[in-house]
């Protein structure tokens, strides 16, 4: 999966959709207390390589610690399918959620484990 491939994802009722270009080569899969509860899996896009194409008004924001990313989610099911904030470097990022994009087969990548819990 070295190529870089535009997925769409949306949450469970359809709601919010969005597209989301990426390579699924880095995949990441964090024991923070919010990924490890809610079970992201997760890859990280630049604002140029994400498009909300419906829902905007359908999600509500959760922050937490330092606020540095919107934990968003569907106000009507609840499903988390993508969030933004910014980076370590303080770049702005969207974090995507794999299990949210259709015809991704989370057996077939490379899942890396990060220690969030730790920070």
């Amino acid at each position: 999966m070295a190529d870089v491939k535009t997925y769409s994802g949306s949450c469970h009722c359809g709601n919010v959709r969005y597209e989301a270009s990426t390579d699924l080569k880095t995949v990441v899969q964090c024991n923070c207390s919010i990924c490890s509860r809610v079970g992201y899996v997760l890859t990280f896009v630049p604002p140029e390589q994400f498009k909300l194409l419906q829902g905007e008004g359908e999600l509500t924001d959760y922050q937490f610690n330092k606020k540095n990313v919107h934990h968003l989610f569907c106000s009507t099911c609840g499903v988390r399918s993508f969030g933004h904030g910014r980076g370590p470097g303080g770049k702005e990022m969207y974090a995507v959620n794999v299990r949210c994009l259709e015809g991704v087969d989370l057996g077939g990548l490379t899942i890396t484990s990060f220690d969030g819990k730790s920070l």
